[in-house]
């Protein structure tokens, strides 16, 4: 799985396993019950008004998330600037196209007003993720909070992200390390609903694949030939790209259908269907929509404890440590 598009851009290829310790620190569904109760109404607003003026929002916020939690754990690292001495996360190759961070930032004012030096940027990015989600006909869940912010980013430690041409072995492997099984795999990759890919993520499918074929034949041949119109070589657009399933802005069970019909954009998502591991759960969810949400809220609560520590801060700004 390459986590989440919005617009993708190349994943290094290169592959090495960051451990990530699962949750040390107790979360809480109440944790800002009496610290900061409009929490959730402050941040859910933030997130529908500009999801309006932006439809791209959703999938990148999702995406932002995922990015977060498989680097050092969710403590917003993702969140950091560079500065001059120091690469953040942000402007690692696979994060160059991670955007609307600028979501994130608005919520945080609002808060910082609302309950001052209280909610972290973590839990407010956790959150954000539950509610994108929600609005885009997905399910809803109780988000855990009492996260930390991290004050350490490092534009070298994303080369551990999940490329989008890793393989079933791989993706278990990295899923793994961070207290995540196969079935949280295949359901995560679900997000894939949502979003927009560049070529650059999937072009090595659809042009000089291998000596013997020239597209992947994993791919179902008119979605391929689709895929060639609008990725052409040599491409001069470098916004060309294609939509990561049918429906890409609502939340729903289209990327497993999809999948089994050879119609997967990355070869990630296309190797789930191949393997006995995967291929079963990709066809149950592909059948059964509100169990694939069942599913879905339980692994994102599982991913929302990847890394939690009871060391860090609450940053004043997301960008910058205090």
């Amino acid at each position: 799985m390459a986590l989440l598009p919005s617009s993708i851009s190349i994943f290094p290829i290169v592959f090495l396993l960051l451990t990530i310790s699962v949750s040390k620190a107790e979360l809480d569904a109440h944790y800002y019950d009496n610290k900061c109760p409009q929490l959730e109404k402050i941040i859910s607003e933030t997130v529908l008004s500009t999801t309006f003026q932006d439809p791209k929002v959703p999938a990148r916020i999702l995406r932002m998330f995922f990015h977060d939690c498989f680097i050092r754990g969710c403590d917003a690292s993702i969140l950091l600037d560079s500065t001059p001495t120091n690469q953040a996360e942000k402007d690692g190759p696979p994060n160059v196209s991670v955007q609307s961070f600028y979501v994130i930032d608005e919520a945080k004012a609002k808060l910082e007003k609302a309950c001052p030096h209280t909610v972290s940027c973590a839990d407010i990015l956790a959150i954000a993720a539950r509610d994108v989600v929600a609005m885009s006909g997905g399910p809803y869940w109780t988000v855990l909070k009492g996260r930390k912010d991290g004050r350490v980013s490092k534009a070298s430690d994303t080369i551990n992200l999940p490329a989008p041409t890793l393989n079933v072995n791989q993706l278990i492997q990295s899923f793994a390390k961070r207290g995540l099984g196969v079935k949280d795999l295949v359901t995560l990759s679900g997000g894939h609903t949502l979003g927009f890919s560049h070529c650059t993520s999937f072009e090595a499918r659809i042009h000089n694949f291998s000596s013997l074929h020239d597209i992947d034949p994993s791919l179902n041949t008119e979605f391929a030939l689709g895929l060639r119109k609008k990725c052409p070589k040599p491409n001069t657009n470098r916004n060309a790209g294609d939509f990561l399933d049918s429906t890409a802005s609502v939340f729903d069970n289209e990327y497993y259908r999809q999948l089994l019909e050879g119609k997967g954009l990355f070869s990630s998502d296309q190797s789930l269907v191949g393997d006995y591991r995967t291929r079963w759960i990709v066809e149950a969810f592909a059948k059964d929509q509100s169990l694939f949400f069942k599913e879905f809220a339980a692994s994102m609560l599982k991913l929302g404890n990847v890394g939690v520590s009871e060391n860090g801060e609450v940053r004043l700004n997301c960008r910058i440590v205090n």
